[in-house]
């Protein structure tokens, strides 16, 4: 049901509302200017390369990630009035949307772990199973609040439209087993990483420097990407920990609270649909380097020959 009020005192959810609303913007922009900035390599090292299923991730991560940049300007915003059924449809696509992109990074990086430990069918199923178990406890977790506690309601406050949350439960516990979960896989998986780089790093060093270079590049680029992504990942842990406290929840009129949320939106947009396309689209760069670089030793080693070999083209008897 729409409520309609003309009351003062709804003027701090007013203006929460409208300076959250710029975060959103922001966090869309983001992700939006990082999509324009990598379009020539996604269409050189992605549309024109053999499909995969690393292919169909980084196309439906990125782009669903604009949707759903799209979606939450939609579900927030006062210049567009929403009724109670589409306001709560926004909801339900915009929360499923971050279950669902939220396996899709974890078979990524179930995709690069399998690759790092050389394809150990011990390691694939240990890490299959780990996923399935925290991601269908997530689910599920989502559809219990989606069906019970997270219910939006259309309010027109002083002729402004928007959606009010009209929970009938506490939802912050069902939120708080979804951020556990998630950070035991996030922390488990860097956990794998680091032990298996400094494994092959300490190998290498023993070796030599010139034994398996490329492998230990390879490497670096993989670490690079992930730890970037983790530190990302950490950080939206980090304020989503703070932003659950009661104290924090209650105090929604609070400048820093209303920064803190701002930031958080910002940080989760990058980490799920920034830095998850680019650990794919860092692997897809550093191979097509390798091939660059191989083809234009190729070709040196072939001017070279050309150079030093006389080829007669005719000979007299």
């Amino acid at each position: 049901m729409t409520l309609v009020s003309n009351d003062p005192s709804w003027w701090p959810f007013i203006n929460s509302n409208i300076f959250n609303n710029y975060w959103i913007v922001a966090a869309a922009f983001v992700v939006v200017y990082d999509w324009v900035l990598t379009l020539g390599e996604e269409i050189e090292l992605i549309w024109t390369q053999r499909w995969s299923l690393m292919t169909v991730l980084y196309l439906v991560i990125r782009y669903v990630g604009i949707s759903y940049s799209a979606a939450n300007i939609l579900g927030t915003t006062t210049l567009v009035s929403l009724t109670d059924a589409v306001s709560n449809i926004v909801n339900y696509a915009v929360n499923g949307t971050n279950v669902v992109v939220a396996a899709m990074l974890g078979v990524i990086m179930m995709a690069r772990l399998h690759a790092m430990y050389q394809r150990s069918r011990r390691m694939l199923i240990f890490l299959v199973i780990i996923f399935l178990a925290a991601n269908i406890a997530c689910g599920v977790i989502t559809i219990i609040g989606l069906k019970y506690d997270f219910v939006l309601e259309e309010v027109i406050l002083y002729g402004i439209h928007m959606c009010a949350d009209g929970s009938e439960r506490d939802s912050q516990l069902l939120i708080s087993m979804v951020w556990m979960l998630n950070t035991v896989w996030e922390v488990l998986a860097l956990c794998l990483s680091v032990w298996i780089a400094a494994k092959h790093f300490r190998d290498l060093r023993r070796l030599g420097p010139w034994t398996g270079s490329t492998i230990g590049d390879c490497f670096r680029v993989l670490m690079e990407s992930h730890v970037l992504y983790f530190a990302s990942f950490a950080g939206v842990s980090c304020l989503q920990l703070v932003t659950l406290s009661p104290e924090v929840e209650n105090q929604f009129d609070s400048v820093a609270v209303e920064i803190f949320d701002g930031v958080f939106e910002i940080l989760f947009s990058v980490q799920m649909f920034v830095l998850g396309p680019r650990l794919i689209l860092s692997v897809r760069q550093y191979h097509a380097k390798l091939v660059a670089e191989s083809d234009a030793e190729t070709s040196m080693n072939s001017i070279f020959f050309q150079e030093r070999v006389h080829v007669p083209t005719s000979s007299t008897v």
